[in-house]
């Protein structure tokens, strides 16, 4: 159950595929794979858009893996363990390109944060979101930084108190999350495939330039988010976590 990252291209766009059979979750070595593979794309002069998609007609993402947050038991292993997605994040973030995500399905912890993370997101009618990170007993703290950024402070509070409540993809668009809300995936494909065709054809120092003034701000955040997985790390090692960890593994 490792999971899958797969990479086409053409000479001006890439789309990189998830697939993991449990909901496309995001265990760390498939972050990992993911990471690299988007940093492989930094350097090529003529790519100037990267969609983000995963397989299947189920769950968009669902986040981190809670067998790889089992078994870091110590707090050098659960800051790795979060570190992950603060990889991920300024990985995105300081990628020339724009990027998309194509979001067909729910978003769980990570996966929104992951959505928050790219330049663009189009999602369908059925692309609801939740933080659970709370029911956990840890919190978003990683993926608050491009949460807020995206939805500002109010509807992040709320996304992240109602811990065990889902919030429509309607909800996620009227906050900023997605730029559009689709009602089929034949919709949600076919403006995909215009919006990406239709960034490509400008220059990549004309979208990166863009794509810096978007991220303004955000220069600390190697390590700002170092230092907020040092927090989720330290939470995750409580009893109350670790007791509901290994309780919804166990069933």
């Amino acid at each position: 159950m490792t999971g899958t990252i797969t990479l086409t291209q053409t000479t001006t766009a890439a789309t990189i595929t998830i697939e993991h059979p449990s909901a496309n979750a995001l265990p760390l070595a498939l972050l990992h794979q993911l990471c690299d593979q988007l940093a492989s794309l930094k350097d090529k002069k003529d790519l100037r858009v990267v969609l983000i998609q995963t397989e299947g007609n189920g769950a968009f993402c669902a986040g981190a893996n809670l067998a790889d947050l089992a078994q870091a038991d110590t707090l050098e292993k659960a800051t790795a363990f979060f570190s992950g997605f603060a990889r991920l994040i300024n990985t995105l973030r300081t990628l020339p390109q724009i990027t998309i995500a194509r979001v067909h399905g729910k978003c769980v912890g990570g996966g929104v944060g992951l959505v928050a993370a790219c330049d663009y997101a189009m999602a369908t009618e059925q692309a609801a979101v939740k933080l659970s990170e709370l029911a956990l007993g840890i919190g978003p703290h990683v993926i608050a930084p491009a949460l807020i950024r995206k939805m500002g402070t109010t509807a992040f509070a709320q996304l992240s108190l109602d811990c065990t409540q889902w919030h429509t993809a309607q909800w996620a668009h009227q906050q900023g999350l997605y730029a559009h809300a689709f009602a089929t995936v034949d919709e949600l494909d076919q403006a995909v495939a215009e919006t990406t065709e239709r960034l490509a054809t400008y220059p990549l120092p004309a979208l990166s330039a863009l794509k810096k003034l978007h991220w303004e701000g955000t220069e600390n955040w190697d390590r700002l988010l170092d230092e907020k997985a040092k927090i989720t790390a330290k939470l995750a090692l409580s009893y109350f976590t670790q007791n509901i960890i290994k309780k919804l593994i166990d069933k």
